[in-house]
Order: structure tokens, then sequence, then C-alpha cells
């Protein structure tokens, strides 16, 4: 396993796993670690105020009967006023990011008043329903929506204000692809209809499920509807995997290992390459591309070269710092028709070269990803097992279904060589280059191929700092390929990646950031107990942190026949809330142009 080294030779705010691409300086600022927590201080202090105020002040409580700020009559109850929770946020938020006040003032200002009216949106079209048909919405449809919306409109105007890669022009296929959107959505129709039926049910159960569906009183129909959704897909997907994996296909390919300061692995990592090109049987060249390392990557990387058997390399110097950089130097030493990058701290199995480029016997395929198991030795292996069986041995499988996976990690992807070229390489100055050039790759009009079967071990940080940087640069990607691509999500143009799973993406994204928050509110609310009506328990209050996706993770190790990774459920329990709260300092980490700008001028 790649461990983080302490060495001599680095800047002293440096460690082994930092590189110029970590924080691009252009977009991301210096985070103190006292940023998060002013967020969750500030977001604690004002939404105690305003839900003490909403139901204790005369005339508030009577023009918001329904404790939140509802401007119209609904049925039932919530288990949580989202609406205050959403503003509360937005307001903490801005108070605590990089910008100046006036870019403070106008960020707050515009998510705030398009969520309010969004939320005005939902209450006039209840009145004119009301008015017109005698129907009234439920109020714990609406909380959801309201926050749903809360949610998007917050990653929207992150994109709006933050300083984000340039816009740049994107590459479209020339046919649309129905046959995704079909099984979508035959696939939304059946989960509907299983979850209503369900939620139908006179169980005890069922009424359990009630009192602690995750965000309160979305009822076990809501609350199965996405598990469900993605069973099906996932079942599809993997019986379209089935199908297809009888084929042999071995055509020469070369492997491509970006190197910095890897001397203490990159032996392992060829000599893994070696035992797979054995199994593969076609011919294989490795190029380690030397980036700038001080150590002694290049008298290791020839030694492991020397005892290889089944496969040709050679060392290609990258005198210029930064991965990126490093990847398209060797996308440019490529001739052949088919490439592989892969970190130089991935070690492959015997059979990975061979499953991976097998699905390239079809014509239509441009990309494709495996499974990234944990070594398994670290503090953080037992949670990253769960988190990538779930994320790649049953997401990605899901999307995969509906030809919608949108990107496939730079720990190992395969590709067609001449695509990565069309796709303009991998950019340089952001976060997230595999995603990027996977994305664009894909809305050629190519498919992209996620197999868990294709295995391969990948470096897990092994102390928290380490986990800090990985996981605030991967979060940080999310927002600079949807900004560097926005094109997707803006043109009339439909695509599955486009107009469904990167907004998704980015409201998942911002729900993540929020997840800390939430629970703080749910037991603000739970022990305020104004509402004696209210559905919220403590058990609810729960299920804000664990949700349906511990189950999920519970059944994706099963499904992928690892049931001995269950024993890391309380590790990924901890690590949920872990990984939230960095999701929430890598948004804070992002640079506002106002105050670069002011930057630049003082210097």
């Amino acid at each position: 396993m790649s461990k983080a080294r302490p060495r001599s030779d680095l800047p002293p705010t440096g460690h082994q796993y930092w590189s110029v691409d970590s924080a691009p300086a252009t977009l991301t600022r210096p985070l103190p670690l006292t940023s998060a927590p002013l967020v969750l201080l500030l977001f604690t202090l004002f939404s105690s105020i305003t839900l003490f105020a909403v139901n204790t002040v005369p005339w508030l409580v009577e023009t918001f009967p329904n404790h939140d700020f509802v401007f119209s009559p609904y049925m039932g109850t919530h288990s949580i006023p989202l609406r205050i929770f959403i503003l509360s946020f937005y307001l903490a938020f801005t108070a605590a990011v990089g910008a100046t006040s006036l870019g403070k003032l106008k960020l707050l200002v515009e998510m705030t008043s398009l969520f309010i009216l969004i939320c005005c949106a939902f209450d006039l079209l209840n009145v004119v329903l009301y008015e017109a048909f005698g129907f009234i919405y439920s109020l714990h449809v609406v909380e959801i929506l309201s926050g749903l919306f809360g949610y998007f409109v917050f990653s929207l105007k992150l994109l709006d204000h933050g300083s984000m890669p340039q816009r740049a022009s994107t590459p479209v296929g020339r046919r649309y692809k129905g046959r995704g959107a079909l099984r979508l959505g035959i696939a939304v129709a059946i989960a509907i209809v299983l979850s209503v039926q369900v939620d139908r049910l006179d169980l005890f159960i069922i009424e359990r499920l009630r009192d602690i569906a995750l965000l309160g009183g979305t009822g076990p129909g809501v609350f199965l509807f996405l598990p469900m959704l993605f069973l099906l897909l996932y079942i599809d997907g993997t019986v379209q995997a089935i199908i297809r994996r009888k084929v042999v296909f071995t055509p020469p390919v070369t492997v491509i290992v970006p190197a910095h300061n890897e001397g203490h692995v990159i032996g392992r990592t060829i000599a893994s390459l070696d035992a797979s090109a054995a199994q593969y049987g076609g011919e294989v060249l490795v190029l380690v591309l030397n980036n700038c390392s001080s150590d002694d990557t290049i008298k290791a990387t020839w030694l492991a070269f020397d005892k290889a058997r089944h496969l040709r390399g050679r060392v290609v110097d990258v005198p210029t710092p930064g991965k990126a950089k490093a990847l398209n130097r060797g996308v440019m030493e490529v001739d052949t028709p088919f490439m592989i990058r892969i970190d130089a701290d991935t070690q492959v199995q015997p059979p990975t070269l061979r499953r991976a480029m097998r699905h390239f016997s079809r014509q239509g395929v441009g990309i494709v990803g495996g499974l990234p198991l944990a070594p398994g030795d670290g503090p953080f292996d037992r949670a990253r097992t769960l988190e990538v069986l779930l994320k790649h041995g049953y997401y990605q499988v899901a999307y995969g279904a509906t030809d919608a996976i949108v990107g496939v990690p730079g720990m190992f992807a395969a590709y067609r060589t001449r695509l990565v070229r069309a796709a303009g390489g991998f950019v340089t100055g952001m976060n997230g280059e595999d995603t990027d050039v996977s994305l664009r790759i894909g809305e050629m009009g190519y498919r992209i191929v996620g197999d868990p079967s294709v295995v391969y071990v990948s470096e897990v940080p092994v102390t928290y700092r380490h986990l800090r940087e990985q996981r605030m640069r991967w979060f940080r990607s999310v927002y600079h390929v949807s900004a560097r691509n926005r094109n997707y999500l803006d043109s009339w143009r439909f695509s599955m990646r486009g107009k469904i799973i990167l907004p998704f993406m980015l409201l998942n994204s911002a729900r993540r950031a929020m997840m800390v928050p939430l629970a703080l509110f749910s037991l603000l609310h739970l022990g305020f107990a104004f509402e004696q009506e209210a559905t919220l328990t403590a058990s609810a209050a729960l299920a804000v942190l664990l949700g349906a996706p511990m189950l999920m993770a519970a059944f994706a190790a099963l499904a992928n026949g690892r049931p001995g990774a269950l024993l890391g459920l309380p590790h990924y329990t901890l690590f949920r809330i872990a990984r939230s709260y960095l999701t929430l300092e890598s948004v804070l980490s992002i640079a506002f142009a106002d105050s670069r700008k002011m930057r630049k001028t003082a210097t």
C-alpha cells in the first residue's frame, strides 16, 4: 500500500500526496480549519432564532401556522421545516465564503430570492389548484420539493459566483440515443407503481417507516422509490453485462502511468501489470511519465522493467509539473488504438487487462472502468470498500444500464486513443480531469462501461489530512467539470448526462454539504418540540445521518459477492458523516472571482 511518507525535500506545507493539481490556485483558496465549524455555529444560531420566532412570536405564528415559511394552506404535517433550514444554511454559508462583502451579499440575495420565488410558485399553484379543482398538496411533498430545489439552487449559484474553469466548447454525438431514455422511463414507471403499492400496505413496519423516512413524513413509497429505481436499473445493467462477457479481444494497448516521487510503489505497480499482461496475451507497452520526481522513481522503474517478462516499457521525462500535463504527454507518445491510464499506486489484478479490453470488441464503446478495491490494512479501508462497492459495483452498473455513466476514475481507465485526442485530452488547471474527458467522450456518442469484474487495488489515505486533501479535490471536481461543460446543462439538446445526471450530481453534492447541518437542525427541532403534531422522532433525526445509503451499501456488498464487507458498516456510518463534513469544506474552499481580483490589485 502507498503511504504518505514525510520527505525532507518537500515544501514545509507539502506532502507526498499533494501536487500542483490538488488545489488549482485560480480556482481554490486556502481553507482555514475554522471555516466549516464557523458555518455550523452560525447555522445553529440563525436556525435556532428563526425556529423560536416562528413558533412563539404571535404575528409569525398567525402568518405561518405550518411553522415554516409556507404561504398557503396544505394538508398534513411535516417532520422538519425545510424552508427555514435552507434559508438558515444560505445565510450561514455566505457569511463564511471567501468573497468580498459585496460578493457575499450578491450570492446571498440571488440564492434566497430564487429559492423564495420557487417556494412562492409552489404555494401559488396550490391555491390555484384548490380554487379550480378543490385539490390541496400534501405538506410533506411540498417540503421535500422545497428542499430539493434548495439544494439545486445552492449548487447553481455556486457555479455562477464561484471562480470556475472557463466554459469550453463541448463535442456532441450526431445521433440521439433513445434506448437509454426508454429504459430509464420504464424503470421509473415500475418503481413508482411498486413504491405506491408498498405505501398502501396496512402493516406495522410501513407505519414505522412513515415515522423515520428521511426528510420526514415522506412515506415508505417515497422513501423506497430511489432504492427501487436503482435496483431495477442494476438488474438491467447486470443482465446486459452477463450477455456481453464471453468475448476475447486482445489488441495492442499502451498503459500510461504518471509518476511523481513514486519510487516506493512503482515497482509493485509494474509487476502487477506484467502479471496481468501474461493473462491478456496481447502486446502491452507501459510508459512511465516521470513528472519532476526527486526520489528514485526512475531507478525503481527500470529495475521493474528489467524483471518484467510480458510487457515492454520505457520512461518518458515530463519536466513541467502537473498530472494532467504528464498524461497529455503520454497521449502524444501513444501509437496504439487503445490506451489505459492508471495511477502509479494502482495494482491491477491478473485478469484486469483481459476483462477491460474485451468490451472494446464493440465499436460503440469508448471507455471502460472497473472496481477500485482498498488495500485493506488502513484506518479508512473498510469504509472505502463499502463506498466503492456501492458507487462502482452498484450505482455505476445501474447508470450503465441507461448509458448514463459520467466519469471513470483515473485510477484505472481504458480508452480508445483517438477519442481522448478528439475530446481535447486531459484538461489542466482544474480538479476532475478524468471525469471531464469521460463526460466529453460519452457525449460524443460513445458508451462508457463500468465493469465490477475489472478489479484493481488503489491507494486509500492513511491519515485524516490526506483524506481531507483527496476528498476536497474530488468534491470540488463536480463543480469544475460542470462549469467547464456547462453547455451540456444549458443547451436545448437533450442528453441523459447533461439534463439528468449532471444536475443530479450537483444536487447531491449540495445535499451532502448540508447533511451535517440537516442533522443538527433535526435535533434542534426535536429539542424545541414546538410542533406536537409533527412526525419528527429521534429515529427520524438519526435517519438524516444514516438514510437509505446504509441499506444500499449492505445490499451492494452482497450483490458483489463480498459479505465480509458488511463488517465495515459501523466504519462506513462514521465515514459518511466525515465525508459530508469534507464536502462542506470543499465548497467553502472554492475561490470567488471578486476576491481574486482584489488580491491581484493589492499585490
